[in-house]
């Protein structure tokens, strides 16, 4: 059985998130076309909240897939999501149909990032101090926490739509949580059978729905997940692998990793430690606000010197 140490044999990417928190359009526009002019960076992506999730209470945040949508439209290489989609915000198909316009507006770039969403969680779950920030975001938008379980059978049916009405011309579907009845989904996406599928999580039920369904697993990196944790949740998903039959290395180990402005050598230790665990893409984030030609530093202060470290040149 392969482990998460053979994914070193495979090419390491870099893609960059603009957290939209407190951050006008004008910025995140100007980070992604400088992104969209590197080769160095194969990806950008955005968030899935209403609200702010850490500090103050006010200030703007953009909703993800709208301006996913506009900044498809103002790209050309970039592959893009949202890292990831709240699977409680919106109905499935609505979602399958969004999905679809966007992936239509980039000419196929589209990366499917999902995530099981708002579901009740003790404080401090998931790296994040305090209260679960999903509590008061999803009361102020009219919207549900529902339990861990409930959260991921609803996720499952979500991909089942999803690539229902990406492939078929009229699609039915009959589940628990969602019915949809002739389903038409016109123009379907560029790609196909459909934009390759992200998961997002670390739980074990998670886990074995990436086994079966990804592409892509993705997991906050340090500081929220350390790197010992996150190499035991990747065997965890190698055993999930073994159970069904399917080779763990079909799948791309993902993290997201928050990068400092004023201490890039201890970021591409962290990172160069990510890759010799087996991580095969890094997401890094950036803080607002985003400096002059943030994408630039990025590929210059962190990617280029780690690709050097670690032998991907």
């Amino acid at each position: 059985m392969a482990t998460m140490s053979d994914q070193h044999l495979l090419t390491v990417t870099f893609g960059i998130k603009t957290t939209p928190m407190r951050v006008p359009y004008e910025d995140i526009l100007r980070v992604w076309q400088e992104a969209d002019d590197l080769p160095e960076i194969a990806d950008a992506w955005l968030w899935d909240h209403l609200m702010p999730i850490a500090g103050p209470k006010d200030g703007q945040i953009l909703e993800g897939w709208t301006l996913l949508s506009a900044l498809a439209a103002r790209t050309q290489r970039l592959r893009l999501g949202l890292l990831v989609t709240s699977n409680r915000i919106r109905p499935p198909a609505v979602l399958g149909k969004i999905a679809t316009t966007v992936d239509v507006i980039s000419g196929g770039r589209l990366i499917m990032g999902l995530g099981v969403g708002g579901t009740v969680q003790p404080p401090n779950a998931g790296g994040i101090a305090g209260e679960n920030p999903a509590v008061a975001e999803y009361a102020a938008y009219g919207l549900t926490l529902v339990p861990p379980a409930e959260g991921i059978a609803r996720l499952e049916e979500t991909i089942t739509i999803l690539r229902g009405m990406w492939t078929r011309d009229v699609f039915d579907f009959h589940g628990r949580y969602y019915t949809l009845t002739g389903n038409r989904n016109e123009p379907k996406p560029v790609q196909r059978p459909g934009p390759p599928l992200l998961i997002g999580g670390w739980g074990n039920r998670t886990l074995r729905l990436v086994a079966e369904h990804a592409d892509i697993w993705n997991i906050p990196g340090p500081p929220h997940n350390t790197l010992d944790y996150i190499t035991e949740r990747s065997a965890v998903l190698d055993d999930h692998c073994a159970a069904i039959g399917r080779d763990p290395r079909t799948i791309t180990r993902s993290v997201q990793y928050i990068v400092s402005y004023d201490d890039p050598a201890t970021d591409r230790k962290a990172i160069t430690e990510l890759i010799a665990a087996g991580v095969t893409h890094i997401v890094l984030s950036l803080r607002s606000p985003y400096p002059s030609q943030a994408a630039r530093w990025l590929a210059d202060e962190i990617i280029t010197p780690v690709r050097s470290a670690t032998g991907e040149c």
